[in-house]
């Protein structure tokens, strides 16, 4: 069996797909706008298939699909069936908009590659460690449990990335590290991993939870649904679309684009100042409570568009923490790649790393296959 494996990322708008060749990446590329009118293409379908049609896929091993959410179902990756697939359509209640566009590009490339096994890689996997008591909500147990109501996860394929890329950044065996990884792109959640094990995530039932995000609120006092529908007259509808698509930096500033709040910021706009205090903040309380939850923490890596990139973020959220052994290096935090970015001899390790969902797909895809060998 060769070791050529494609990767197929299908957000809700775009896909971003890679052709591994082992380790080495031999084509990429994005689809962006899609169903846009004047955009790219239609719909999944079309772009998928238009990728497919693209690419010298001679020795094709398999295909590895990012599936957002696998629910309490699939807590490792799977090797796609009609079953399977009929799992992740019961799921779609759950991710809306994302597993109609995961479905769709499995579909597509099934159709199209039918002598080729697929395997689904789930973002709720990793956190399928969760202890039942970071997992559950506190309201009616029959109501949760007749409607899926508990803490799932997202980010998953990343934070697993991620924290295991960290233990070898500092020579360190992956099963003994405690790390706090923060993923801050526009989606943005913060995982406590011990010994390899998700034990504590920012994201909940829905990727909304946690963090501010580019357009999503992140934590939110569930009265203020209920006020805005009683006083407001919103339809849920719209508050679902306040929530996810007109809150977070863009509510806030009117940009969800993180540098272009730093040069408000920096030009002397109240409002960027506002969200970006309102953003770190909320990541330096997570930070400190898992830290807690942890109770020693050998690494905090950033990672992301946001973690990768802006320097700013990542010393305010750290700022304050010296006491629990985490602190900042300025000359460090401008550099560039993956590098620890704490001061020599620092308690806990501060790292950058840069996040590869892709490659963690393609690497999961080879063990299923490996695995019906």
């Amino acid at each position: 069996m060769t070791d050529r494996i494609l990767v197929l990322n299908c957000g809700s708008s775009s896909v971003k797909y890679r052709l591994y060749d082992g380790e080495e990446v031999r084509d990429k590329g994005l689809v962006e706008r899609i169903g846009e009118p004047g955009g790219g293409p239609a719909d999944h379908e079309s772009a998928v298939r238009e990728i497919i049609d693209r690419l010298d896929l001679d020795g094709l091993a398999g295909v590895g699909h990012r599936v957002v959410h696998g629910g309490r179902k699939f807590s490792e990756p799977a090797l796609i069936d009609d079953a399977v697939i009929a799992a992740i359509e019961d799921l779609v209640p759950l991710a809306p908009l994302h597993n109609p566009a995961n479905l769709a590009g499995i579909r597509v490339a099934r159709a199209a590659l039918p002598d080729t096994p697929q395997v689904a890689v789930f973002d709720t996997a990793f956190h399928h460690t969760l202890p039942e008591a970071a997992a559950t909500y506190a309201i009616d147990r029959g109501v949760a449990e007749r409607y899926g109501i508990r803490r799932y996860g997202f980010h998953g394929t990343s934070h697993a990335y991620v924290s295991r890329h960290t233990a070898e950044l500092l020579g360190r065996p992956y099963a003994e590290l405690n790390t706090i990884t923060l993923h801050l792109g526009n989606g943005a959640s913060v995982c406590a991993v011990r010994g390899g094990r998700s034990v504590a995530t920012s994201m909940g039932m829905s990727p909304l939870e946690g963090l501010v995000m580019g357009t999503r609120s992140g934590d939110l006092d569930p009265a203020v649904i209920f006020h805005l529908r009683r006083e407001a007259g919103m339809g849920v509808d719209e508050i679902d679309d306040l929530l996810n698509h007109r809150s977070g930096l863009l509510g806030l500033t009117g940009v969800n684009d993180m540098r272009e709040v730093l040069a408000r910021r920096d030009a002397g706009d109240p409002a960027a100042a506002l969200a970006f205090d309102v953003y770190r903040r909320r990541i330096t309380g997570y930070v400190g409570a898992y830290y807690a939850l942890l109770g020693r923490v050998d690494a905090v890596t950033f990672t992301a568009g946001v973690g990768e990139h802006a320097a700013p973020v990542r010393a305010a959220s750290l700022a304050g923490l010296e006491r629990l052994g985490i602190a900042v290096d300025p000359a460090r935090n401008d550099g560039s790649g993956d590098r620890i970015i704490s001061p020599d001899g620092a308690e806990v390790a501060v790292c950058v790393v840069n996040t590869d969902e892709e490659r963690e797909i393609a690497r999961e895809t080879r063990t299923v296959l490996a695995s019906r060998a």
